[in-house]
């Protein structure tokens, strides 16, 4: 069994879509053959500091000749091509989204990435994408010649189907609380539905982006929603299960998403969808099972809620589409077995 390091920045444990896709990656992979290492990079990419890329280097030099290595994109787009061209091992790159296509950058910032990505990208043997948006993103913004580029999008679990709630219907969403997910859109959309019953509950990180966390409290607030709106925190497992299973609809009006797993444990619960037209999610999610809507628009996605909210056919619909959907999606001996296909081809 040949073995594989997979090289990734900060925290193996924390709770995004990414994180997880890794620790699932690790644990499939020695199914179709490979033995996977986990090699800890610092923890401050995408901005490495000069002593953190040392780090890195130190890192990939201390493994054997012509190891093949599977790097995060996190880490690899920010990586500088004299310290990648040094390092004698065999480079597959694991891109969920490109950098430069985080929200919020400065338009310096996403000329700085897009210009690191790509000659990071330039020297690797084979590039792994989580998502056809980003596949042909690579292929068409970044020059990857597309006989390099393969597709590995997430496996997603069974799941029971949602019970939903027997009162006022329940709005759920997952996602750490960042700029790029849109919690300030979605409150203010709630804003302009607080004729129509609902409740929801906000699941995710309260403490990675302190002043957006703050600003969708005073949101809230601002908005007489705190009786209505929940910030769960993060939840593992059982309590991220039980959110599911207590939820009608889900919502999450992301600005951009490079695959978006959070959709697809959404339909594989048989939840209808309120989100939008944003990266990889019209991928994602089948128009027969969501209501999509241009990002940045409370009222277009007011309207959506409104919609799926009163309109028990419509919510009905829109479930059986999605569970039929969430049966047929990837497991994640799929995603290791196409990850499998990017190691091999990164080989002299």
């Amino acid at each position: 069994m040949p073995d594989v390091w997979f090289a990734i920045p900060g925290d193996l444990a924390t709770l995004t879509g990414g994180y997880g896709y890794a620790r699932r990656l690790i644990r499939a992979l020695p199914g179709t053959g490979w033995f996977p290492h986990h090699l800890a990079l610092p923890g401050s990419f995408p901005l490495p500091s000069s002593d953190d890329l040392d780090a890195t280097a130190d890192a990939f030099a201390s493994l054997p000749p012509e190891t093949p290595v599977l790097v995060d994109g996190l880490a690899l787009g920010a990586l500088p091509p004299a310290l990648l061209g040094v390092c004698n091992v065999s480079f597959t790159a694991l891109v969920h989204h490109p950098l430069a296509e985080e929200t919020g950058l400065s338009g310096s910032d996403v000329i700085r990435f897009q210009a690191s990505e790509r000659a990071a990208l330039a020297l690797a043997q084979s590039v792994a994408c989580t998502s056809r948006h980003t596949f042909e993103t690579l292929a068409t913004t970044y020059g990857v010649p597309r006989d390099r580029l393969f597709l590995a999008e997430p496996g997603t679990d069974p799941a029971p189907r949602a019970a939903g709630n027997r009162t006022a219907p329940k709005l759920l969403t997952v996602a750490t609380l960042t700029h790029r997910k849109a919690h300030d859109v979605l409150i203010a959309a709630l804003a302009l539905i607080k004729d129509v019953p609902w409740t929801i509950d906000l699941v995710g990180s309260t403490e990675r982006d302190a002043a957006v966390t703050a600003k969708v409290r005073a949101s809230i607030a601002q908005h007489g929603l705190e009786d209505r709106v929940n910030l769960r925190g993060e939840l593992k497992d059982d309590g991220l299960n039980a959110a599911y299973a207590a939820a009608d609809v889900f919502v999450l009006p992301s600005r951009h998403e490079g695959y978006g797993m959070v959709f697809a444990e959404a339909l594989a619960r048989g939840l209808p969808i309120v989100a939008c037209v944003a990266g990889a999610v019209t991928d994602t999610v089948p128009h027969e099972a969501g209501l999509l809507v241009p990002p940045d628009d409370p009222a277009a996605l007011a309207e959506a809620l409104r919609r799926v909210l009163t309109n028990q056919a419509l919510r009905r619909s829109l479930s059986e589409h999605a569970w039929d959907f969430g049966q047929r999606l990837p497991t994640w001996d799929d995603t290791a077995a196409q990850v499998s296909e990017a190691l091999w081809a990164s080989l002299p």
